[in-house]
């Protein structure tokens, strides 16, 4: 296995992981939140102001030590790459052909590399389909965590095996990546009716934790874990197992290239 191209330092370590639940805890806080009955919650705005600080911040940490030229230019290539699929199947019926180039260069980059390239490959495609709003935040941290999470795959799987892993891995990724999406967007939704079902599906300020959190479930495999989420994890699946040998090849080339690994011996 190849070294990894973004090394995490235990301070780099750190950071990642307390900028990934405060991200978790800028999703989860409606559950969390304890309103008077009856009251509005509007949209988290300084979160959205401080999201991306935080991303930029972990960003930073994971550059400290300066990327490799290389290890840049295939992080571009890739992004470029992400952003051009995203922009040929943008989530048309659920079909997304991201997040497949997504979990490779994680797993054979590593979770610091995947982390960023996350970032990137969302930003970017943000950029080229004018998809820029206040959900963009939330959808580069998500698809960095399905970046980083592929790195931290077990290694020991090779072959056949690593692809049914990899494929595993995009499904619940798939899945992930929707209900979390969800989650930052339905406690702002009033009036949420859902066809075939009785009563409002929508977010009860005050109500307790685990009644909001059914609602939320049952909102999430209503409107979109039975489709969007299972289209997304179906071409994903397929993607890795179609296209994923041969991609991990090439990338694995590349990263024999581009990771500079030895001993600099004074003369």
């Amino acid at each position: 296995m190849s070294t990894p191209a973004v090394r995490i330092s235990p301070r780099s370590a750190l950071v990642l992981g307390v900028a990934s639940f405060a991200g978790l805890m800028m999703l989860c806080w409606p559950l969390l939140l304890r309103a008077g009955t009856g009251e509005r919650v509007d949209p988290p705005f300084l979160f959205l102001a401080l999201l991306p600080i935080v991303i930029a911040v972990v960003l930073a940490e994971l550059n400290e030590g300066g990327l490799d030229p290389r290890v840049l230019a295939v992080l571009g290539v890739l992004s470029a790459a992400n952003a051009i699929l995203r922009g040929v199947s943008p989530g048309t019926a659920g079909v997304e052909l991201t997040f497949f180039l997504l979990i490779l260069g994680g797993r054979v980059f590593g979770p610091g590399f995947g982390f960023v390239l996350g970032c990137t490959s969302l930003f970017a495609s943000a950029l080229m389909a004018a998809g820029v709003g206040p959900w963009l935040p939330y959808q580069m941290l998500c698809a960095a965590w399905v970046g980083m999470g592929a790195g931290l795959l077990p290694r020991r799987f090779t072959g056949r095996a690593e692809i049914a892993l990899l494929a595993a891995y995009g499904v619940f990724a798939s899945y992930a990546f929707g209900l979390l999406m969800n989650l930052s967007g339905w406690p702002f939704i009033a009036g949420i009716a859902v066809e075939g079902h009785e009563g409002s599906l929508s977010y009860v300020p005050g109500a307790a934790v685990l009644d909001n959190l059914h609602r939320f479930l049952v909102y999430t495999v209503l409107t979109s874990t039975g489709s969007w989420d299972t289209m997304r994890a179906i071409t994903t699946a397929v993607a890795i197992a179609l296209l994923g040998p041969a991609i991990l090849a090439t990338l694995r080339r590349a990263a024999r290239r581009a990771t500079v690994t030895g001993v600099v011996r004074a003369r």
